[in-house]
């Protein structure tokens, strides 16, 4: 299988670029062919502006959307996007690895999202009727391909339990899982997170990697999480809420998993 590693930490000689060497042995040891993106080793640029369109309209005002459907129609993207862009068609599963940083994905990782996830490519794809709203949760570019967050912390598990401070680390990833992943199309897995990574040892490490690794043995045999399908019936179309007999009288990112 084609896996791609998206890295994001601007240390290599970090705790997680450690695991991401670990990681990359791990699956090639398994057979699997890998592709790492190296945000800051590629130093990436993460600002999305007019700039990723090699053939904008002279005089036009800049439309995000717009732009960057025009620019993937025509071919006119930058190179690194249409590169990035075809790791991702490439590859049978990705991995976002990452750490926590104020609760979200560093910046450069999410500049990646906002510029290789294109109009036409990641989002802005499928019909739109009075039954289906676009091939996306569940449908679109993506589907078929697996996806897995492997992410760091320096505070407890606890801290991110149902009770802890931080919130719940399902709620706090919901975003990335539900939105960046689910939205074109991946099956998400169940997230990999690292707690207290300054408490990791020399020692230790070695217990970190074997968890990582039984993670990275099971990518294609681990259910994935199980988000509602937009176009499946569950969800009223065009207004895109649950419908009242699912989940009734609860709200929240849970009520988007078919265990509720």
């Amino acid at each position: 299988m084609n896996v791609l590693l998206v890295f994001a930490h601007p240390e290599p000689r970090s705790l997680n670029g450690a695991l991401k060497d670990f990681s990359v042995r791990r699956l090639e040891r398994a057979g699997h062919v890998v592709q790492v993106s190296d945000l800051y080793a590629m130093k990436w640029k993460a600002a999305l502006d007019a700039d990723d369109n090699t053939a904008p309209l002279l005089g036009s005002r800049f439309n995000p959307s717009a732009d960057s459907k025009r620019a993937y129609e025509n071919g006119t993207q930058s190179a690194d996007i249409e590169r990035e862009q075809s790791k991702l068609r490439w590859a049978d599963a990705v991995i976002l690895q990452f750490p926590l940083w104020w609760f979200t994905m560093p910046a450069i990782l999410k500049g990646w999202v906002d510029r290789v996830y294109a109009y036409g490519f990641a989002y802005g794809v499928g019909e739109h009727s009075d039954s289906h709203w676009g091939d996306r949760y569940g449908e679109g570019s993506m589907a078929g391909k697996r996806a897995m967050l492997v992410v760091t912390t320096g505070g407890w598990a606890s801290h991110y339990g149902s009770r802890g401070i931080n919130g719940p680390i399902d709620d706090i990833l919901f975003p990335i899982q539900h939105g960046v992943l689910f939205y074109p199309g991946f099956d998400v897995l169940p997230p990999h997170v690292i707690h207290r990574t300054s408490k990791v040892t020399e020692a230790s490490f070695g217990e970190v990697c074997e968890s990582l690794g039984k993670r990275l043995d099971a990518l294609w045999t681990t259910p994935p999480l199980r988000f509602r399908r937009q176009n499946a019936g569950d969800y009223l179309i065009p207004e895109l809420t649950l419908r009242e007999e699912l989940a009734p009288g609860k709200s929240g990112f849970a009520v988007h998993t078919e265990s509720t």
